[in-house]
């Protein structure tokens, strides 16, 4: 595992390329592209292969491929021009496969917009990121939405995926007459049409002949995705993210992968394709590999576990709340996970009981990986196969350095054995924020004369190599003059068998400045109440760390990925 990894060091990584004795400023492995290439690749390498299987239906490299270059086509027909941006409004339907690289194909920019965003959180972005069109499903959830941000922004088109397009044509039947309220009516207006209206003539023949469209040509420098993200501040901020950013983070996560290249490979995508975890790690991943994605709308424990049993996946992605969920469910035990080779954790930590207790069930490999929005997705991981340090972050990805910063001045290295704010460098860093430059450049430091993308989290990296994150800077409280970190809190509270999610914050204390509180869910039917949690934590930690109380709840807030949510805990509790 160690040779396929940069090395790394507190104090003065390798320079680039050092370690691989090749004059490529990155790993000689990873060749930055644009991404519609890659997945152009595949098509022609293996056109009749699986690339998504959505609801029983299978879709095909060749089938999804012809859509992309079709409604790029479309798109240069009707004026979308080199550099426009492209929102896509979409949960995981085979279409938005279709509409990311079709999009890319045709010179835009993609802009990914949660399907949970409401009327002023997604019009805030269209207007922010100058979107011209935005592709959306004919859901009563999303359509009515994005028909209203239509009329209140500068957007000028609508393009509508029907639903019963998608699916097999037995469900699409039945979704017709028996759940029509499922479906929303296109409004009769000019700038609101159909997906296929957007599908310009063009066929597979065509492309083997080497008549490919019309389309710009684009170098990988070139910006590919727009993807917001709130960062250290709240403030949605948009990543810019390049075609070389994007298909090098692609390649490095496949490298990871020490199994057979010739090994059937199929994931189940219930991360959101328009999270930049799923993005990577499912989509573009999954067409670097040659793989199948099993596609599912929105995450649904018992869809999932279904999925398991229907698709036999070889690998599932998911945020810790997903395995919990899964664990909860009635019919964990009836699923069978002997195809499962590897689950990968990422979006927040990964609790040891809960790895530990889903290992055992399932009997598959759970690790745990660390990345960023700002990263295109991925920056370190614990290896697949052989040894690992459970509790941490892994190595390096593949043609990723780190490096600790004081955690005072981003301008100084860490001192020797203390914490510092985790710094990274590698391909996949994103080359600053859309028309935001004062964030893209404090989310910088320059050390050694390289520049060096801040995480905003504190870490520790033993002599392995093996990154530990203890918190994020802004999460620290400050009690009494000493800094506690909430997550060192949360994971001795976890320890304790009847506790199943914590959060912790800072509160205000006349005395101290700040204390730690905790929130937590428990097992069902447990006894025991927030004294007692108290009291058994609060033997277990320092002085400084001990918490005013434990607030037992029902639930703890998540974000729209399904991870834990810290900030709107803070603003539930303090308003």
């Amino acid at each position: 595992m160690h040779d396929t990894y940069m090395t790394v060091s507190k104090r003065f990584p390798l320079p680039p390329g050092e370690h691989y004795g090749h004059p490529n400023p990155w790993n000689s492995a990873i060749r930055p592209m644009l991404l519609h290439d890659l997945f152009a690749g595949q098509a022609h390498k293996a056109p009749a292969a699986p690339l998504v299987e959505f609801m029983g239906r299978i879709y095909s490299y060749r089938e999804l491929y012809t859509a992309a270059c079709r409604f790029a086509s479309g798109l240069t027909a009707r004026g979308i021009a080199n550099g426009d941006r492209v929102g896509l409004f979409l949960p995981n339907v085979p279409s938005y496969v279709a509409a990311y690289y079709g999009a890319m194909m045709a010179g835009a920019v993609v802009v990914n917009f949660s399907p949970l965003y409401t009327v002023e959180e997604l019009s805030a972005q269209v207007v922010d990121s100058g979107a011209r069109l935005l592709v959306t499903l004919d859901a009563p959830a999303l359509l009515p939405t994005a028909c209203k941000v239509l009329d209140a922004s500068p957007l000028e088109h609508l393009v509508v995926v029907r639903l019963t397009d998608e699916l097999p044509r037995l469900k699409s039947l039945a979704l017709r007459l028996l759940k029509r309220k499922q479906i929303a009516k296109l409004p009769a207006r000019p700038d609101i049409e159909p997906w296929k209206d957007w599908l310009a003539e063009w066929s597979w023949a065509r492309w083997l002949e080497g008549k490919a469209p019309d389309l710009p040509d684009l170098t990988p420098a070139d910006l590919a995705l727009l993807q917001y993200t709130g960062g250290t501040t709240g403030v949605p901020k948009g990543a810019m993210l390049t075609h070389g950013n994007l298909s090098s983070n692609a390649q490095q996560v496949d490298l990871l992968d020490p199994y057979d290249r010739s090994d059937r490979d199929v994931i189940v995508g219930a991360l959101p394709l328009f999270h930049v975890f799923a993005n990577t790690c499912v989509l573009n991943r999954t067409v670097v590999r040659g793989g199948c994605m099993t596609l599912l709308p929105r995450f649904d424990a018992g869809q999932v576990l279904a999925a398991i049993n229907r698709m036999k996946p070889t690998g599932f992605p998911g945020v810790p709340t997903m395995y919990q969920a899964l664990m909860d469910h009635r019919n964990f035990a009836k699923t069978n996970w002997s195809s499962v080779r590897i689950c990968i954790s990422g979006g927040a930590p990964l609790p040891a009981p809960l790895a530990e207790k889903f290992e055992a069930a399932t009997g598959a490999r759970l690790v745990e990986g660390y990345g960023l929005t700002e990263s295109s997705g991925v920056v370190s991981a614990n290896p697949y196969t052989g040894p690992r340090k459970p509790g941490t972050i892994g190595q390096p990805i593949p043609a990723t350095q780190v490096m600790l910063l004081d955690k005072e001045d981003p301008q100084r290295l860490a001192p020797d054995g203390e914490p510092g704010e985790l710094a990274v460098r590698g391909p996949q860093v994103m080359h600053g924020y859309w028309n935001r430059p004062e964030a893209a450049a404090a989310a910088f430091t320059e050390i050694n004369g390289e520049a060096w993308l801040r995480t905003g989290d504190v870490a520790v990296i033993d002599g392995d190599g093996y990154v530990t994150i203890v918190d994020r800077l802004k999460d620290m409280i400050a009690v009494g003059g000493f800094k506690v970190f909430p997550s060192q809190v949360e994971d001795v509270l976890l320890q304790n068998p009847v506790v199943k999610e914590v959060l912790v914050i800072g509160v205000p204390d006349a005395y101290h400045g700040e204390v730690p509180r905790a929130y937590a869910t428990v097992q069902s039917g447990a006894s025991e109440d927030g004294e007692a949690l108290k009291a058994w934590l609060n033997a277990r930690v320092g002085k400084h760390e001990r918490v005013d109380a434990v607030v037992v709840r029902e639930t703890l807030p998540k974000t729209m990925i399904g991870k834990l949510d810290r900030k709107a805990l803070r603003t539930e509790v303090f308003g």
